[in-house]
């Protein structure tokens, strides 16, 4: 069987970028597999269709000969071909339901999903992800911010210098402008008014340690959570250094039941069962980077009540920007109040009217919550993304989709990703059945 691919256009948002091959890859499965690709003209992708097209891609509209139809976001629900196989960040496994009628359009035209965030080895990890790149975005978008805030507010300082990251020809560039910006701290300090500055990291995967990756370009010190109000309180730090805490799960949470001590498997389990701490550690911090995993089952980390306190408290407290990475609107950062975009990156929430204001003037914390922060760095993230899809391609591109799900040939690190074969959810994913059928009967689905 010749493996025959199609590479959609991104058309749920003109502004993306990115896509799942890179030409060199495509290329490579042309002259290596004896493939087939078939790639959709668009004018947004990083790479024109010319490029694509040189390395023996068939560029054309139609992908009705493809056996596998490669995407990176969500898919306009009348863009479907019935009876197809794709492969794509669907953000339906949390149930979200501003994508259940996409959810419910596989399912009518008898699609199989795979979704590259299931995609894991044995261990459970991640194996096909833009995450590096998200957490790299953020972190220089968040700086960025934070040099515009403090600006805004009269105090001069050296990240006013920082560009937001798309504005860098590459993510290498970006780091060497952080790199000038660490010597400039180490020659000359920082301002009083902000120091000690510490930026905060929740979670420890792809995200985060994207986000630490820059973070760590500039002269710092990573202290533990415990130490944060002993730091203050001694007074015993430097204006040539900048802080770091990375908090874990037993750091934010504890057990509602005093008695019991925190147990990462049964917090995963049974999340009802523990409280947020977090708010313990906010009045300590400059910056909040929000890299961790978060479902309506779990503890907000900031609410909007505390951040109404907080601010009731103090005219300007030290936290200036929250760059809240993983974007759940209304989740575990509560003031998350909806996704920005590239002309209009960040706003600014009001405590006392939760009301917003785009821009980095007024009362309350900026926040970045940019939904397609991997799309800045598009070129690289677009490679890095395809060196770990390519080696399941040759595979994957063959298979017979045909088949019933329990005689799917497929690599097992993308069987445990097929949310939906032929219109029907996989046992793994029966959980989102009752959810399209309750959104259905209410009338809430098409």
């Amino acid at each position: 069987m010749i493996g025959v691919i199609g590479l959609r256009r991104e058309d749920k948002d003109i502004a993306e970028r990115r896509a799942p091959l890179n030409p060199a890859q495509i290329y490579k499965l042309i002259q290596e597999h004896n493939f087939i690709v078939r790639v959709q003209p668009a004018q947004n992708r990083v790479f024109t269709d010319k490029e694509y097209q040189d390395a023996g891609a068939v560029v054309s509209d139609d992908l009705r000969q493809c056996n596998l139809i490669l995407g990176a976001k969500e898919i306009p629900i009348d863009r479907f071909l019935p009876n197809k196989a794709y492969c794509f960040f669907s953000h339906t496994i949390k149930g979200q339901r501003y994508n259940m009628p996409m959810l419910k359009r596989i399912l009518d035209l008898k699609i199989t999903l795979i979704d590259y965030e299931k995609v894991s080895d044995e261990n459970n990890r991640r194996l096909i992800y833009f995450g590096r790149f998200a957490g790299c975005a953020g972190m220089i978008r968040s700086l960025w911010a934070f040099g515009q805030r403090l600006d805004w507010e009269g105090i001069e300082n050296p990240f006013v210098k920082i560009k937001r990251a798309y504005q860098y020809h590459s993510l290498d560039e970006a780091k060497q402008a952080i790199k000038a910006i660490g010597q400039e701290i180490l020659h000359n300090g920082l301002p009083k008014e902000i120091t000690p500055l510490i930026c905060g990291f929740t979670g420890y995967g792809n995200v985060s340690m994207g986000a630490q990756e820059i973070y760590d370009l500039l002269p710092c010190e990573e202290i533990r959570p415990g130490s944060l109000q002993r730091l203050f309180l001694h007074g015993d730090f430097s204006n040539k250094c900048l802080y770091k805490v990375v908090f874990k799960e037993e750091d934010i949470f504890q057990p509602r039941d005093s008695e019991q001590s925190f147990q990462l498997l049964d917090y995963y389990q049974h999340p009802e069962n523990y409280k947020s701490i977090f708010e313990n550690y906010i009045p300590f911090l400059s910056i909040l980077i929000n890299a961790i995993y978060w479902s309506e089952n779990y503890p907000r980390l900031v609410t909007k009540n505390y951040l109404k306190e907080l601010f009731h408290r103090n005219e300007q407290p030290n936290l200036r920007v929250i760059g809240d990475i993983s974007c759940d609107v209304n989740g575990s950062i509560e003031c998350t109040m909806e996704t920005t975009t590239f002309e209009k990156p960040v706003y600014v929430y009001d405590p006392k009217t939760e009301k917003i204001t785009y821009g980095i003037e007024g009362k309350g914390p900026v926040i970045l919550a940019l939904d397609r922060l991997p799309n800045e760095f598009a070129k690289e993230a677009t490679e890095a993304f395809g060196d770990a899809l390519m080696p399941f391609i040759p595979e994957l591109g063959v298979s017979d989709f045909r088949a019933s799900f329990p005689d799917l040939i497929l690599p097992q690190e993308f069987k445990k990703a097929v949310i939906v074969h032929k219109g029907d959810f996989t046992p793994a994913y029966q959980y989102l059945r009752p959810i399209i059928n309750e959104m259905t009967i209410n009338k809430n689905l098409p």
